[in-house]
């Protein structure tokens, strides 16, 4: 049997866009030859739609697109994920797979397990499913199931669930079980879901397929990586990461096995640069703005911005104040010749004046503190954003992760932006991302990489002045924040001073006012800020 993976980038909500995809994947696989074509989870709207699915005329659409779908079917079965209405008890709509062929709809399957955790809200809008069943195709008992469905017999969820659809199915005994998948991009997964899927394989005794969403949607990135596995769990075929890609398995056709090799900083990296490529492309944005301070968040988001939207559609200004250093103004300059970007130098010291000078007396007898340093960051803020708001450009912040969970960062200064690029990536990792950028040759001007991080807000400022290492800011955020560990297991675990780690919470939980009000940003982490984590801004626990 051969099978065609139909990896795409849906956009959500273009149902006319996305079955025009899914069409042209269905010419693509009839000219392989291919008996099957497999698509992703939710395929026809794109994954995931939120409170789209509240809307019947929305649905109602959907199904429009289907029959498109099912004319096209002609010679070929169609496996595609969509939004159906339920007409039983409870919640009126399933995540459902419709199986289709030679211009027939041979039934539906609706995912039984809907997750509800970290980025999910699934239960929010489905009904689960309850019949589990093979589908004769071709001669063979086709197994077909879900995303989250094949990962609860893993155990790699941390979920629950009162049934676990791969040992459900084992009394059927599928000749080949195919997954839709949309499951999203997190550092250092992607090689999971072949451990899942070959657990599926060893259990099923059969070829495990799956086929995953690929593109940026929002805060989300897909990463693609589509699998196939055959019945001993040995991965056979691979489909490409962070791009679209349709490909053929031939079942019968003898494969050696392959190995999933993936570089983890090479991926990440692709996983941001196609998060800012989507959020431009699937919106018609074009040019980015970005302020260069010759510090390394700014390069690295500059690099990001290069990669994804080009060159000609990059702006970077520097705006140095009287605390700017010399070695600072000439980073940003020559990262900006490095990566062939626009630039403009616009200094802020006379509206600095200006606003000392009206402020002056409305502060008489306070010495100069943060409120002047915030001042300088505001100013910056107002001038990218005036400049946005003229030339139509989306200002890119450049915010880490380490700096949103202590706040160590400005409300309406650096804060502002349309899209937050790095801001679920650490402060070691952004480190760790420029080095690799110049794996080859300098691009990032190496100055900005060995020199100490300062915000320059003030004379010799000096991060390490505000905070503790950002060795220790980043292992307890991520094991306070990803793990969920508690103080005296995070004091244990990394034997540090439990005053220093007591600290860093306190300032984690006083910022979350800050972060409600923060750019969108691309979720590359376990849990990120900016989705699945859901914190109140006033409560009392520490």
């Amino acid at each position: 049997m051969r099978i065609c993976m139909a990896q795409l980038n849906p956009i959500i909500g273009d149902l006319k866009g996305n079955t025009k995809k899914i069409l042209e994947a269905i010419d693509v696989a009839r000219a392989e030859k291919a008996d099957i074509v497999l698509f992703s989870e939710l395929t026809i709207c794109g994954y995931a739609p939120g409170d789209l699915l509240l809307h019947d005329d929305f649905i109602e659409a959907t199904e429009k697109c289907l029959g498109a779908i099912v004319k096209a079917s002609s010679n070929i079965c169609i496996i595609v994920g969509l939004v159906r209405h339920n007409t039983g008890p409870g919640k009126n709509l399933f995540n459902s797979a419709a199986i289709i062929s030679d211009g027939q709809i041979l039934g539906y399957y609706n995912k039984g397990l809907l997750p509800t955790y970290n980025v999910f809200d699934e239960r929010r809008y489905f009904e689960p499913g309850r019949e589990l069943k093979t589908f004769e195709l071709k001669g063979k008992k086709i197994g077909i199931i879900i995303c989250e469905d094949i990962w609860q017999h893993s155990g790699y969820v941390d979920m629950r669930y009162a049934r676990d659809p791969i040992i459900d199915l084992v009394e059927h005994k599928p000749d080949i079980l195919l997954n839709l998948s949309a499951s999203p991009y997190q550092y250092d997964k992607p090689d999971v879901r072949v451990l899942v899927c070959a657990k599926a394989a060893k259990t099923l005794n059969c070829p495990v397929l799956l086929c995953c969403q690929v593109g940026g949607n929002d805060d989300l990135i897909f990463d693609g990586y589509s699998v196939c596995v055959d019945k001993h769990g040995n991965l056979r075929q691979l489909g490409k990461g962070f791009e679209e890609d349709i490909f053929t398995v031939d079942l019968e056709a003898p494969i050696c096995n392959i190995p999933f090799e993936y570089n983890q900083l090479g991926d990440l990296y692709r996983a941001l640069v196609l998060g800012v490529h989507d959020y431009f492309a699937k919106q018609n944005f074009k040019t980015a703005l970005i302020g260069l301070s010759g510090g390394i968040d700014s390069a690295l988001v500059a690099c990001i911005a290069k990669d994804a939207l080009g060159a000609e559609n990059v702006l970077g200004i520097s705006m140095p104040s009287r605390y700017s250093s010399e070695g600072s103004i000439e980073d940003a300059e020559n990262l900006a010749k490095n990566l062939e970007i626009a630039f403009k130098k616009i200094p802020i010291e006379e509206p600095f004046k200006d606003y000392l000078k009206i402020l002056e007396p409305h502060f008489e007898g306070k010495p100069p503190d943060v409120t002047e340093e915030n001042l300088q960051a505001r100013i910056r803020g107002m001038i990218l954003m005036a400049v946005s708001n003229k030339l139509g450009y989306i200002v890119l912040s450049t915010g880490n992760k380490s700096e949103m969970g202590l706040g160590y960062c400005t409300l309406y200064g650096d804060m502002c932006g349309g899209l937050g690029v790095i801001s679920d990536v650490l402060k070691t990792q952004v480190y760790d991302l420029c080095r690799w950028i110049n794996r080859d040759r300098e691009i990032v001007p190496w100055s900005t990489i060995e020199k100490p991080p300062s915000a320059e807000l003030k004379p010799d400022q000096k991060d390490l002045d505000a905070l503790p290492d950002y060795g220790i800011v980043d292992k307890v955020l991520k094991a306070y924040v990803e793990d969920h560990l508690s103080i005296d297991q995070i004091t244990k675990q990394f034997q540090f001073d439990k005053g220093v780690v007591e600290d860093l919470v306190r300032r984690l939980h006083n910022a979350e006012y800050k972060r409600r009000q923060s750019a969108p940003g691309i979720r590359v982490s376990k849990v990120s800020f900016s989705v699945g984590r859901r914190f109140p801004i006033v409560q009392g626990w520490d």
